[in-house]
């Protein structure tokens, strides 16, 4: 990777290290329960612990989606000393709405919103600059197939907003299928490093393909962007789906937790093995997720229930 700078500055490093060890086998937490969910009712304190005290077992690095939850983590991270360090999210959602005659607005709450999630980023991002390894301004806004696309000016004054106020380095996560395309570059030209989503289950692979075709893809968006430290931010398997719906289209093998247990084994060893920074989709499964059904595919991702007991993979590890 060539070295480089942005606007004269050089990159900040995405550092998959403590004390020297690397880190990079990661997970994506969501800290929400039954009967809690964002904007409503939410975690508290003891159960955040709960949760930080049954992550730190299995992994030393997490990703979050919302800034609004992530200052009780770090606190209780700091307050426990526990070993760990957290890639922060700033959740974005689309500013402008096209009307049924085709003129565009901008809707207010969702600017007000938008910058609330970037202030509170950038806040724990300096409040916590030694737990913080990043900071991810919006997820999966791009891709062709969002439904909470953020416009390229916006994100881009965004980006450059938590830069200019921050010293951690800064990204956007977002599909593959973003990525891939020359219309990524521009906003790529912002960032510190790139966070990669690689669904293999989503992309129809078989099971015994999953691995090949995340391989692959990575090495596919290395080469689009080579001076960029590229981050696995999604890549996992779930546990179950639906017989209805797009997941019942697009996911070909069987999501059920001998195939977790299998893509979990060859991933893990493929990032250790290629030093890949690789954050598990995830580890608790979300039932306020996806539609009402209870095998919806979006309940079904982590490697422990909502419950917080362990799937097979972690039953036997």
């Amino acid at each position: 990777m060539e070295a480089t700078t942005l606007r004269g500055e050089p990159l900040r490093e995405f550092n998959p290290y403590i004390d020297g060890q690397w880190v990079g086998n990661a997970i994506a937490y969501g800290p929400f329960r039954d009967g809690q969910a964002p904007g409503a009712a939410g975690p508290t304190d003891a159960q955040i612990l709960e949760d930080l005290k049954i992550i730190e077992e299995h992994w030393s690095m997490i990703r979050m989606y919302g800034s609004e939850w992530a200052e009780p983590v770090l606190r209780l991270i700091r307050q426990e000393g526990l070993s760990m360090r957290v890639m922060v999210g700033a959740w974005l959602t689309t500013e402008v709405e096209v009307g049924p005659n085709g003129e565009e607005y901008v809707d207010p709450e969702a600017v007000a919103a938008n910058e609330a999630q970037v202030s509170g980023a950038i806040r724990v991002a300096r409040k916590y600059p030694d737990l913080v390894a990043g900071v991810s301004v919006g997820n999966e806004i791009r891709v062709f197939w969002s439904d909470h696309k953020v416009q390229p000016d916006r994100l881009i004054k965004y980006i450059r907003e938590v830069r200019e106020e921050t010293e951690v380095p800064v990204t956007v996560a977002d599909d593959f299928n973003y990525w891939n395309k020359p219309e990524s570059q521009a906003v790529a030209a912002e960032l510190d490093f790139i966070v990669l989503h690689v669904h293999a289950l989503w992309a129809g692979c078989p099971l015994e393909d999953a691995l090949p075709w995340t391989e692959r893809i990575y090495g596919e968006i290395s080469a689009a962007h080579p001076t960029k430290t590229i981050v696995i931010g999604e890549a996992g398997w779930a546990t179950h789906k639906h017989t209805e719906g797009e997941q019942a289209k697009l996911i070909k093998a069987t999501p059920d937790e001998a195939g977790q247990e299998r893509y979990w084994h060859e991933l893990r060893g493929w990032a250790l093995d290629n030093k890949v920074t690789t954050f598990w989709f995830e580890a608790f499964d979300e039932n306020w997720k996806g539609g009402p059904h209870p095998d919806e595919v979006e309940k079904h991702w982590g490697v422990f229930n909502a419950d917080r007991t362990p799937k097979k993979v972690l039953r036997q590890n």
